[in-house]
C-alpha cells in the first residue's frame, strides 16, 4: 500500500557532493522568477487549531505552532513556492521547495576527522521586526539555547548531530561548547559529527530559527505574551494576541522580501469546534480551515470543496509503558491487534488515509535522497492491518491477553483513553472503545481535554492510553524513531529500551547509508515488532478548504501551509 508522495518533496532537499572539499549553494540560484505585488488592503483569516501551547519557536512541538512560526520567523533555510501544483489540489495550492532563507549561501566542507562543517553567509539587510540587524550571533544564541538543559526544549535532540550537543544535553558540558559560532556578524559556522543527508531541512525547522537574546534575558518566559517583546525576523510580525480568540500578524516592513508579500494581515482564529469552523468558512468569516464536522467530510470531498493532499505522518495510539497494565508488551500488542484499521479509515476518517502496518509511514526515504526506496515498503507490515485479517488478529489478541493473566478480560482494570477535543478524534476514540470492549472484554472510558491541557497531560504521562500523531520534521525515518530514545522530550509513551537506544545512537554515527537504514529498520522492529509500545492506526492525508478567489498559497507535506504570498484572483 505504497502511498504516493509529492515528487517535489523528493527533489526539494539540496543535494551536495560527497567528496572531500566544498559545495556552494547560492540564494540567487533559487530566487523566484515572478514577483507578487502587494495587494493593498487584502487580509486573510485562517483556522489551524485552538490556543497554542507556546509561541516560542524553540519550545514549540505542534503543527499549528510550526505553521505560525513559519510566518513569524525564518531560519537559515526556508520553504518557498515551487510554482508546481500540489497533487490533488485542483490549482488551489502549489508545493514547497527548500531554498536559502536568512542565509544568502552556504558552503559545506568535509574535514579529515570525519566531521562536516557548514559555513553560512547571511543576506545583506536582514532585520528583526524592531529594525535591529539579524546577525550570526542570533543564530548562535538560539541553537545553544535549544540544547541547553535549562531551556527544557523537547526538540533539543534535533541538534545532536552537532559536535558536543549530546554531552551538553546530558549535562556533561556547558551549552557554550556547542560547535556553532558566529565567525562575524554575517558568517555562521556549524560543525557536525558526520555528514547528515537532511541537515539543510533542519535549518528550516522552527526550533532552529533565531530568537533575540536581549529580549529573552530581559522578559524571561513571558517574552512571547507581549506584542512589544515578541520580536521576530520573518515575513510577518505579531500585531495582536487575544487569548482563546485570535492571533493577528501583519507584514513586517523590515523583511527583505516585503514588497512581494500579499496579505496586510493574517488572522489565525483560535477555534476547536468543527461546526463553528465550517459555519465560519461558509459565512466568509474564515478563508481557510483544516477541519469540519466528521459527518460532512465525505460530501465535501465528493463536491470538490475539500481538497486532499499528501501528508507524511502517522496517527497512532501510545501506551503509558511505565504503568500497569500497559507495562506488559503482551497487553499492548493485544490492544493493537484488536483495532480494525480498515473500518476506521473507511467508515470514520473517510479522507483517503491508509491503514498503518508500521510506524514510519509510506513516502519516507529508505536511502539518502530521492533515489532511495520507500522505508515502509522495505520494512513491510508488523501485523496485518486490513479488515480481511481482523478476525485472526482478534483471536491472537485474546490469546495474548490470556497469557498476560486476563483471560476474556477478567480482572483487567478499567483504563482510560485520552484524546483532545475534535469530532474526528472523538469518532476514532469511540470506535476504539467499542473494539477493545467487544473483542477483549475490557472496560475503557474516554477522557476528552482541550488542546493545551491534553498536550500537558500526555507529556506528564498521566494517562493509560492516549491519542497521538507524528508528522515528519524532515524526510528521513530517523524523524519518527529518535524521539523514542530514553528520556526524549517527545517520548510521551515513556518508552525505554537500552537496545533501542543503542541502535538509534549507532544509526546517528555511521556514515554508511545501507548500514544506517538497516539499523533504523532494526529499531522499528524493536519498538513495534517486539515491544509494541505504539499502535499505529493509519498514515495521514491532509484535508483543507480554501475560499474561492484566493491564489498563491503553497504547501509542504511536512504539514506547513504558507499564506504570506496569497492574493485575490
Amino acid at each position: 500500500m505504497k502511498k504516493r508522495v509529492l515528487s517535489i518533496l523528493l527533489a526539494a532537499t539540496f543535494t551536495v557532493s560527497m567528496f572531500a572539499g566544498a559545495t556552494m549553494v547560492s540564494a540567487a540560484e533559487n530566487e523566484a522568477t515572478e514577483e507578487t505585488a502587494s495587494t493593498g488592503d487584502f487580509n486573510i483569516t485562517v483556522n489551524l487549531a485552538s490556543e497554542p501551547q507556546t509561541m516560542d519557536p524553540t519550545l514549540n512541538t505542534t503543527s499549528d505552532g510550526s505553521n505560525m512560526a513559519n510566518h513569524l520567523f525564518e531560519g537559515l533555510m526556508k520553504w518557498e513556492d515551487s510554482g508546481v501544483e500540489v497533487n490533488g489540489s485542483d490549482g488551489t495550492a502549489n508545493s514547497a521547495q527548500l531554498a536559502p532563507g536568512q542565509a544568502e549561501s552556504y558552503e559545506k566542507t568535509e574535514n579529515e576527522d570525519g566531521t562536516v562543517t557548514y559555513t553560512f553567509k547571511l543576506r545583506d539587510g536582514i532585520k528583526w521586526s524592531d529594525g535591529k540587524d539579524v546577525t550570526a550571533g542570533d543564530f548562535e544564541y538560539a541553537w545553544k539555547r535549544l540544547v541547553d538543559p535549562a531551556t527544557a526544549a523537547d526538540y533539543s535532540y534535533m541538534l545532536d548531530c552537532v559536535v558536543n550537543a549530546n554531552e551538553i544535553i546530558a549535562g556533561e558540558k556547558d551549552a557554550s561548547e556547542l560547535a556553532v559560532k558566529a565567525v562575524d556578524d554575517k558568517t555562521f559556522e556549524v560543525t557536525l559529527v558526520n555528514d547528515l543527508p537532511y541537515f539543510e531541512e533542519l535549518c528550516a525547522f522552527p526550533a532552529m530559527m533565531p530568537v533575540r537574546q536581549d529580549v529573552i534575558e530581559e522578559a524571561g518566559d513571558n517574552w512571547t505574551f507581549d506584542v512589544s517583546t515578541y520580536i521576530s525576523n520573518g515575513a510577518y510580525k505579531m500585531k495582536e494576541w487575544t487569548h482563546n480568540s485570535q492571533i493577528v500578524v501583519e507584514k513586517n516592513e523590515n523583511y527583505y522580501d516585503y514588497e512581494k508579500l500579499g496579505p496586510e494581515t493574517i488572522t489565525f482564529k483560535l477555534m476547536d469546534n468543527q461546526n463553528a469552523m465550517l459555519s465560519g468558512f461558509n459565512s466568509g468569516e474564515l478563508d481557510f480551515i483544516e477541519d469540519v464536522p466528521q459527518a460532512e467530510i465525505a460530501n465535501l470531498i465528493a463536491s470538490g470543496d475539500m481538497k486532499i493532499v499528501d501528508y507524511i505522518g502517522t496517527y497512532y495510539v501510545c501506551f503509558q509503558t511505565q504503568k500497569a497494565p500497559f507495562d506488559d508488551p503482551k497487553v499492548r500488542k493485544a490492544f493493537s491487534l484488536a483495532i480494525d484499521r480498515t473500518y476506521i479509515v473507511n467508515q470514520v476518517t473517510q479522507s483517503g488515509q491508509v491503514e498503518a502496518g508500521g510506524f514510519v509511514p509510506a513516502g519516507v526515504y529508505d536511502a539518502e535522497g530521492a533515489t532511495g526506496d520507500d522505508f515502509r515498503t522495505v520494512g513491510g507490515d508488523y501485523y496485518k492491518p486490513t479488515d480481511a485479517d481482523y478476525e485472526a488478529n482478534c483471536e491472537e489478541a485474546r490469546a495474548l491477553l490470556a497469557e498476560a493473566g486476563y483471560e476474556n478480560g477478567e480482572g483487567f482494570p478499567v483504563v482510560e483513553y485520552l484524546y483532545n477535543t475534535s469530532d474526528a478524534h472523538k469518532a476514532v476514540a469511540e470506535a476504539l472503545q467499542y473494539m477493545w470492549e467487544e473483542e477483549l472484554g475490557v472496560k475503557v472510558t474516554l477522557n476528552n481535554q482541550e488542546w493545551a491541557a491534553f498536550l500537558q497531560t500526555r507529556k506528564d504521562g498521566d494517562y493509560s492510553i492516549a491519542r497521538n500523531g507524528w508528522i515528519a520534521d524532515y524526510n528521513d525515518p530517523i524523524s519518527f524513531l529518535d524521539m523514542w530514545m530514553t528520556g526524549g522530550g517527545n517520548n510521551d509513551a515513556q518508552y525505554s529500551n537500552e537496545e533501542y537506544d543503542s541502535l538509534i545512537k549507532e544509526a546517528k554515527t555511521t556514515t554508511d547509508v545501507k548500514e544506517r537504514m538497516e539499523l533504523l529498520h532494526k529499531a522499528e522492529d524493536k519498538i513495534i515488532g517486539e515491544d509494541n509500545a505504539l499502535a499505529p492506526l493509519y498514515f495521514y492525508t491532509q484535508k483543507y478548504m480554501l475560499a474561492d478567489g484566493i491564489e498563491g498559497m503553497y504547501y509542504c507535506p511536512l504539514g506547513y501551509f504558507f499564506f504570506g504570498y496569497t492574493h485575490q484572483a
